[in-house]
């Protein structure tokens, strides 16, 4: 190699690192600069494509940073920062198959990268492939017993497929290792709950709120808790505090409705759903007002309302 060839060659390491320290200190359009420039001189230029692809990344520009990977990969087959980047902005698209195959092709360098390995499991999950991603995410541990994306990872599966018990085994493991982590909290209270070990649901939420007083699933856990505990008084309080920040949550002014409905001040409750029927149709808003006219023996009211939503629902025994 001749002197001017070494030259350019520290030339463009230099504009390279630069390009990498601007990206990390979100400097995106300072960066770009600096890739393009390497491009003009080598445009096979394996670090600014990938420079580029990242700054696309970053920007949320997934189409175009896609374009940046491949095109590296054109030039220099199994870059692994480009398969990365590629395979992340596919995840980021919600193309999880696609993601799939990017991360095994890495994967299948050599490469044992448990960070990798767990956005494989994570995407598994995503299309309902339980039994795939549950061997991933125990792979991980077998390598790092408490690696907290395969604990909480695992943690969703089982809660996604209705195991609750074995959910909050994971969440458990999570909660040991970090106390005040506010998903960790609110999803062990979401264990309990559709457990209906309401108590038990109460503590963590409890814990969640004093760390973070405004938090929508501690708030609803909360209210929900108390509600399966048939304590609606309390259960109402936690649902006006949503309401105080969210006040036109349909879902939680049915709620509301019905914490006054069982305390039997069917006035207020009626307030609450057609406050929510005033939002959108809303088949517990109408059921509520329903149960309200039987209690006033409104009987005809009653029947009609609830005949109404037999239409659309034919084979619910509740109705």
């Amino acid at each position: 190699m001749n002197e001017m060839e070494n030259d350019i060659r520290e030339r463009l390491s230099e504009l390279s690192k630069l390009g990498y320290t601007l990206i990390k200190e979100k400097k995106f359009d300072e960066a770009e600069k600096k890739f393009n420039e390497i491009l003009k001189t080598d445009d096979e230029n394996n670090y600014a494509l990938v420079g580029l692809g990242d700054i696309e990344r970053k920007r949320g520009n997934y189409d175009r940073a896609i374009r940046f990977y491949q095109r590296c990969l054109g030039f220099h087959i199994g870059n692994k920062y480009a398969l990365i980047g590629l395979a992340d902005c596919y995840r980021a698209l919600r193309q999880y198959r696609k993601a799939i195959g990017i991360w095994e092709k890495y994967l299948s360098q050599g490469e044992t990268d448990i960070t990798v390995l767990t956005r494989v499991a994570d995407a598994f999950r995503k299309i309902k492939e339980f039994d795939r991603s549950k061997e991933i995410y125990l792979k991980v541990l077998a390598i790092d017993e408490d690696n907290p994306y395969a604990l909480t990872g695992l943690g969703y599966l089982h809660f996604d497929k209705k195991d609750y018990r074995s959910a909050l085994k994971y969440w458990e493991r999570m909660y040991q290792h970090d106390p005040a982590n506010i998903k960790v909290l609110t999803s062990l209270g979401n264990c309990h709950r559709k457990l209906k070990t309401f108590d038990q649901g109460l503590k963590y939420f409890k814990q969640a709120l004093e760390i973070e007083p405004a938090n929508f699933y501690a708030l609803f856990g909360m209210a929900d808790c108390y509600r399966g505990l048939n304590e609606q008084q309390k259960s109402m309080h936690y649902w006006k505090k949503i309401l105080e920040h969210d006040p036109n949550n349909k879902v939680i002014l049915t709620r509301t409705g019905d914490a006054y409905r069982n305390l039997k001040d069917f006035d207020t409750a009626e307030e609450y759903y057609r406050r929510a029927l005033n939002i959108e149709f809303d088949t517990y808003a109408v059921l509520g007002l329903a149960l309200i006219n039987k209690e006033r023996g409104n009987y005809l009211k009653a029947v009609e309302s609830l005949s109404g939503l037999l239409v659309n629902d034919p084979k619910n025994t509740r109705l």
